[in-house]
């Protein structure tokens, strides 16, 4: 399948501009059923094209193209785990989230089309680039193995402690926009700020991911593919998983297998192809070749088993309990977070739901909500706020 990346890249851009268009023209929050249908859209598309590939390209180019897809679309879920991060700490109104998710899910695609050609272009030059890649993929799959807390994906990083220093900037959203005027001057607003925090943390995951599918195939065309399609449809996901991502409890250690997997299928492919001189005297070493077929089934393998054991571990449905009362309670809270009234009682329906959750957890969870005595003030204080919205 003789197709250029330009023309891919223009169909791309196409499918971007009418979803922004025509999908999140006006600012407003998602419904379930509104996600779920986007969702499904881009998923079956995406893979109506690998079923296309695997025709017309054959099995192995086929398989290449799941096994990347697969794997560059788990690692994309990861990444929701830090937008939602980052847009909790800059409290970005819950209606104007879709516009900064699409200004993220850009610019990646722009980063890591920049990446994938960079690093085709590194090996075909240079076969010692597998090694690295290799070694890049192994040392992110130990790093995904250390517990890691919201404060390590901080939205308050130097770029943002600079830009506030240097510029004037507001304490509030003025809607979507990106300036706006505060007693006379001309400021930038939070929406700005959280857009370069979610722009650097794209950067950071283009790092990772571009090595992983590379792992996997060597045909730009599918790398390219694969990766544009893992991205469309994230942010409609983003809402179709509100309230499920802090379930996956195990998906770090799920995805630090994969990319341990892949980096040692790297490694391996670059001894089979080794012309490093002070490897083996510059000569390819003898080892077993992981073929694709192999590397999507663990791939696949390792995804079931990690949503499978996340989904029926106690310790995923307290912790989903837990992290969901302080998330929705801070945002009931918060009269920044929405001005949609319906939105509002959305958000305490959820948060009286968890309340449920965590009132039904086994002694040994249930004492781990006691011991959070700020996550129990900050609940009192919603229905508190509850109680006086009403008598109002």
């Amino acid at each position: 399948m003789q197709v250029s990346p330009l023309v891919w890249g223009v169909t791309i851009l196409v499918i971007l501009a009418f979803d922004f268009f025509f999908h999140v023209r006006k600012a407003h929050t998602p419904t379930l059923r509104e996600a779920a249908i986007w969702s499904s859209l881009y998923v079956g598309v995406a893979v109506l094209f690998g079923v296309v590939v695997w025709v017309f390209g054959g099995t192995e180019m086929g398989s290449e193209y799941f096994a990347g897809y697969v794997t560059e679309k788990a690692l994309s879920v990861d990444n929701l785990f830090v937008f939602l991060i980052i847009m909790s700490s800059f409290r970005v109104p819950r209606e104007d989230q879709q516009k900064v998710l699409l200004f993220g899910i850009v610019f990646s695609l722009v980063a890591r089309t920049g990446f994938i050609f960079l690093g085709s272009a590194l090996i075909n030059s240079f076969a010692w680039v597998f090694y690295l890649f290799g070694l890049i993929l192994l040392i992110t799959a130990g790093n995904l193995l250390k517990p890691e807390g919201e404060e390590s994906h901080s939205a308050d990083n130097f770029i943002i402690r600079l830009a506030r220093r240097l510029f004037h900037t507001t304490d509030f959203y003025d809607g979507d926009k990106l300036f706006t005027v505060d007693n006379g001057k001309r400021a930038m607003t939070p929406m700005l700020l959280v857009m370069v925090a979610i722009g650097g943390t794209d950067l950071l995951f283009a790092l990772d991911s571009i090595p992983a599918i590379f792992g996997l195939t060597q045909n730009v065309y599918v790398v390219f593919t694969a990766t544009v399609f893992s991205l469309l449809g994230l942010r409609q996901l983003y809402f179709l998983l509100d309230g499920l991502l802090d379930r996956l409890v195990y998906l770090s250690y799920g995805l630090a297998a994969i990319l341990g997997f892949i980096g040692v299928k790297l490694i391996l492919h670059a001894l089979h192809e080794n012309n490093v001189p002070f490897v083996n005297d510059g000569n390819p070493v003898p080892v077993v070749v992981i073929s694709t077929g192999l590397s999507l089934g663990v791939i696949v393998g390792v995804l079931i088993v990690t949503v499978v054991a996340s989904v029926r571990s106690p310790r995923g449905k307290a912790q989903s309990a837990i992290s969901g009362a302080r998330r929705h309670a801070t945002a009931y809270l918060d009269l920044g977070y929405t001005a949609d009234l319906a939105e509002r009682d959305r958000i305490y329906n959820k948060l009286l739901a968890e309340e449920q959750q965590l009132l039904g957890l086994t002694p040994k969870y249930r004492q781990l909500v006691r011991e959070e005595q700020q996550l129990m003030d900050l609940v009192q204080r919603a229905h508190t706020e509850h109680d006086d919205f009403l008598s109002r």
